[in-house]
C-alpha cells in the first residue's frame, strides 16, 4: 500500500477527524462540519482519492509572545487533512531525524531540550548559540519539495503537499524581507517561499527542511554536543576557534537552504555566562526563569481574574507552574500565588 492509499484509508481520515477536532468539539467550524459529519468525511475521502481537493483561504491575527508572530489558521477540514498527510507520513520523517531536535515531536518538547541544554552546558565550556532570520517566512518551495521527495518512500502524496504549499504561498509575505543569495537574478526574488505558522505541516516541514542541516552539524562538522529547536539550534565545545570555525561553515551551509543567521548574535561564549533558551536561562548548576516571562504571565493572569471564570484561570495558573517547575523557581512561584491569593493544589 503506498502513500496515497494509506492517507485516503477510512481509518487514517477518521484518526485525523478525532485529532483535529480534539479540544475544539462544539466549536464554530468544528461543530459545523460535525453536522454533516459522514457526507463531510465522505466527501473529503473522494476528493483525496480523486486528487481534486483544493485547501481553503486563511485566517490570519497576530501573537506577541514574546516578539510578533503573524498565525494562520486554515479551515477546520483542511486541518483534518493536515492531520491524515502527516499521519501517514511522519514515521518517515521520525526515522531520519537526529535525536537532539526537539520541536514538536512524541517524547521530545521543550522541556527534553532544555535538559540536554544543560547537559552539555555541564560537560564543555563554550556555547555557540544561533538563530535563523525570519525562518517560517523564508522557506522555500522547491527546496522544500526536493527535501520532502527524498525523505518519504514514494511520490504519491507529493501532489497533497504541493497544493498546501500553494495555499501557503504569500501568506507570511509582508513578514520577509529579501536576501539575495550568491548565483541569484532578479527572479529571485518571485521565488515562492513561507510557510504559515499554524499549520500541523507546517510544523513537521520545518523539521524536514533543516534536517540536511542538522545532518551537516552532526555528521561533516562532527559536532557531538548539538540540539535544535524550530530553528533555534546551539553547539558547544571546549575550544572557541573550533566554535567559531563551526559558525563560517555553517553560514556558508544555510545559505545552500536560503536561510541566513542572525549573525551579530552568533558568537561563542561561556556556558557560565548563562544560555537564554526556551524561556529560561541555563547555568551549568541551574536554571532560572526569563524575568519578563514571570512579569508577562503575572500581567495575563490579573487580567484573567477580571475576565474569565475561576476554573478556567486555574487551569492557565496551573500550567504556568507545571513548566516553572522546570527551573530553580520555587521562591517565584510561592510568591506569586501569595500576591494572588491563590492557594495551589
Amino acid at each position: 500500500m503506498n502513500l496515497q492509499e494509506q492517507l485516503c484509508d477510512w481509518v487514517n481520515l477518521s484518526q485525523a477527524y478525532r485529532s483535529a477536532s480534539r479540544g475544539k468539539r462544539g466549536r464554530g467550524a468544528t461543530a459545523a462540519f460535525e453536522y454533516d459529519l459522514a457526507d463531510q468525511m465522505l466527501l473529503l475521502e473522494c476528493e483525496l482519492r480523486d486528487q481534486t481537493y483544493r485547501p481553503g483561504g486563511y485566517h490570519s491575527f497576530s501573537i506577541h509572545e514574546p516578539k510578533k508572530r503573524l498565525i494562520s489558521a486554515a479551515p477546520f477540514r483542511d486541518r483534518v487533512v493536515h492531520h491524515a498527510l502527516c499521519n501517514v507520513t511522519t514515521p518517515f520523517f521520525e526515522n531520519q531525524f537526529i535525536a537532539n531536535s526537539f520541536a514538536n515531536r512524541l517524547g521530545k518538547g521543550t522541556h527534553r531540550a532544555l535538559d540536554t541544554c544543560q547537559h552539555f552546558a555541564r560537560q564543555y565550556r563554550y556555547i555557540l548559540q544561533c538563530d535563523v532570520v525570519q525562518f517560517f517566512p523564508s522557506i522555500d518551495h522547491a527546496v522544500l519539495r526536493q527535501t520532502l521527495r527524498q525523505m518519504l518512500p514514494d511520490e504519491s502524496v507529493l501532489w497533497l503537499a504541493d497544493r498546501i504549499l500553494a495555499s501557503g504561498e504569500g501568506v507570511l509575505k509582508d513578514e520577509y524581507d529579501m536576501i539575495y543569495f550568491p548565483g541569484d537574478d532578479l527572479f529571485a526574488a518571485s521565488r515562492a517561499r513561507g510557510l504559515p505558522i499554524g499549520n500541523l505541516t507546517s510544523q513537521w516541514w520545518a523539521n524536514c527542511y533543516l534536517n540536511p542541516f542538522d545532518q551537516f552539524v552532526r555528521r561533516e562538522l562532527g559536532c557531538k554536543a548539538y540540539l535544535r529547536y524550530v530553528d533555534d539550534f546551539l553547539l558547544f565545545g571546549d575550544d572557541k576557534k573550533q566554535l567559531m570555525t563551526w559558525r563560517n561553515a555553517i553560514m556558508k551551509r544555510l545559505e545552500r537552504l536560503r536561510l541566513s543567521l542572525h549573525a551579530g548574535s552568533a558568537h561563542p561564549y561561556p556556558v557560565t555566562n548563562g544560555i537564554p533558551f526556551l524561556g529560561f536561562i541555563i547555568f551549568p548548576q541551574q536554571r532560572r526563569l526569563k524575568p519578563r516571562k514571570g512579569y508577562a504571565f503575572r500581567r495575563k493572569i490579573r487580567h484573567s481574574l477580571k475576565t474569565l471564570d475561576a476554573q478556567t484561570v486555574r487551569a492557565s495558573l496551573q500550567a504556568w507552574l507545571n513548566h516553572a517547575r522546570y527551573g530553580d523557581t520555587y521562591h517565584l512561584r510561592q510568591s506569586m500565588l501569595a500576591e494572588l491569593g491563590l492557594l495551589y493544589g
